[in-house]
C-alpha cells in the first residue's frame, strides 16, 4: 500500500530533546548518526550548524517541501486541541505552557523546512521506509535513533519491528530506542516480546532518561553489538 502524507502527523523536536531522550554526551556527538523516522525534526539541521554527521530517513522525504509545510498546518490546530484536552497526561516542567509547546514544535519545524532542500540535494534526508533494507554495509553508522516510533506504534506487530530494529542494527553498531511505552504511556506485551527476542543476541539496556513530557515516558531502550 503506498505511503499517503495525509496520514501522517507531522510534529518536530530539537536537538537539545534528542540528546536529552537519547542521553547524547559530547562524545555520543561527535559519532555517526542515523535518524530513523526524523521527519521534520531539527535535529539534522543542528547536528550539521556543529559540524555533526547524520543521515535522517522517513517516508515523507519522498514529497516536497511544499506539501510537507501544507500537512504541517493543516495537523497544527488538531494537535494543539489533542494537547489541551488532555494536559493532565503531560508533565509541565520542561516545557511550562501549551503556548511554549507550540512555539518549539514549529520553530523545530521552520528549521527543519529552510533546510529541507539543501539537505536532500546533500543525502543528508534520505526516503526510506523501515524494515527494507539500506544501501550500507554493515556498521556503516556508529548510532541508530528512533524517536517516538518503533516499539510506540504496537499496532504495526511483533514481526514488523523485529524486521525493522535487525535492520537498523545491520548498518549500525548500536540503536536507541525512545520511549519504550505505546501511545498510551503503557508497556505491553509486544515490547517485552521485542526486548526479549534482542536479549539473545545483543546487549541490551533500559535506562532512565531526564527527558518526561508524557508521563511515564521516561525510559531509553539501547540495544549495542
Amino acid at each position: 500500500m503506498a505511503f499517503k502524507l495525509d496520514s501522517v502527523v507531522p510534529w518536530g523536536r530539537t536537538l537539545e530533546e534528542y540528546k536529552l531522550m537519547f542521553r547524547l554526551d559530547d562524545e555520543d556527538m561527535l559519532k555517526t548518526f542515523a535518524g530513523f523516522g526524523d521527519g521534520p525534526a531539527c535535529f539534522n539541521y543542528e547536528m550539521t550548524e556543529r559540524n555533526g554527521s547524520v543521515i535522517s530517513f522517513d517516508p515523507i522525504y519522498q514529497f516536497s517541501k511544499e506539501d510537507i509545510e501544507k500537512r504541517i498546518e493543516e495537523v497544527r490546530v488538531i494537535v494543539m486541541q489533542q494537547m489541551r484536552e488532555n494536559m493532565d497526561n503531560y508533565v509541565w516542567e520542561n516545557i511550562k505552557s501549551l503556548d511554549e509547546l507550540e512555539n518549539i514544535r514549529m520553530s523545530a519545524m521552520k528549521k527543519f523546512l529552510s533546510d529541507y532542500e539543501k539537505g536532500k540535494a546533500e543525502g543528508r534526508y534520505v526516503f526510506h521506509e523501515l524494515p527494507n533494507r539500506l544501501p550500507y554495509e554493515e556498521d556503516h553508522f556508529d548510532i541508530g535513533l528512533s524517536s517516538h516510533f518503533l516499539l510506540m506504534y504496537t499496532s504495526l506487530g511483533y514481526d514488523f519491528h523485529i524486521a525493522a530494529m535487525s535492520e537498523m542494527l545491520r548498518v549500525c553498531k548500536e540503536i536507541r530506542i525512545f520511549p519504550i511505552v505505546d501511545l498510551d504511556a503503557n508497556k505491553t506485551d509486544l515490547i517485552n516480546n521485542v526486548i526479549g527476542f534482542f536479549k539473545k543476541d545483543y546487549t541490551v539496556q533500559t535506562v532512565k532518561t531526564d527527558y518526561e513530557f508524557q508521563k511515564g515516558d521516561n525510559k531509553l531502550l539501547i540495544i549495542r553489538k
